[in-house]
């Protein structure tokens, strides 16, 4: 299941007997404000907070978003408000003193678009450094995690990289499963290598991802995500403002 930069990817995927349409893309400038929500949510004591808006201008940096195409975000201007002076004048001070003025520019305005979930590594000699998978708290559960991995080493294939590697809390056992089970392997500990609280990162990394053996193993572990998350549809089509 090849990821090809600069196409969307439709996905039905069938959750407790109810239908969700989901689909797949490159990240783009719309997307950055819900994706650094999605990150602070997710990640609430790292700091500080990653830049997206400089991700997308990085060339070793590739990030996928997952989208629910039942959901839109809902865009608020000062005259859609109520006719208050005192709400006008909290919307003014609110978006004077947006927090990421603190960090750089502020944040370009939300897409209507509705991010789930999405993923980024950055690429190096041959090799991807996987820098985050992360899912909003309201749709874990939904195999969107496992898929963003599942992506995440088919776009790595398209690279043409031959290793994956990543850095995983000690105590996230959970990820460390998963990630087992799409052959990672560890391989090294840093100490203290996460800022927060100073915890190991376990050093984890594939074996070369476009041997035969690894890509069959990959293609029976995508067909087994379909059987329990529902059929991926495939559309080649690109988006209008996609870029390549």
């Amino acid at each position: 299941m090849p990821f090809k930069a600069g196409y969307a990817t439709m996905i039905s995927i069938t959750s407790g007997g109810a239908a969700l349409a989901y689909y797949v893309r490159l990240m783009r400038r719309e997307d950055v404000a819900q994706v650094t929500e999605i990150d602070r949510e997710a990640f609430p004591t790292l700091w500080p907070p990653a830049n997206y808006q400089r991700e997308l201008n990085n060339r070793l940096a590739h990030y996928i978003v997952v989208c629910d195409s039942d959901r839109q975000v809902g865009l608020v201007s000062e005259e859609e408000l109520p006719d208050n002076r005192f709400l006008r004048v909290l919307f003014r001070i609110w978006r004077l003193f947006n927090r990421d003025r603190f960090f750089g520019e502020p944040l370009p305005p939300s897409g209507t678009e509705y991010v789930a979930g999405f993923c980024g590594i950055w690429m190096m000699v041959g090799e991807a450094h996987i820098t985050t998978i992360a899912v909003r708290n309201e749709y874990l559960g939904r195999g969107i995690g496992e898929l963003l991995l599942i992506l995440l080493i088919g776009l790595v294939a398209e690279l043409k990289a031959h290793l994956i590697t990543l850095e995983v809390r000690q105590s996230n056992t959970v990820a460390q499963k998963l990630y087992e089970k799409y052959g990672f392997n560890q391989v090294g500990v840093r100490r203290g290598y996460y800022s927060d609280n100073h915890e190991d990162g376990i050093l984890l990394t594939t074996e070369d991802i476009t041997s035969d053996g690894f890509m069959a193993r990959l293609e029976e572990l995508r067909q087994s995500h379909e059987q329990k998350w529902g059929t991926a549809i495939y559309k080649l089509g690109r988006q209008p403002s996609e870029k390549i």
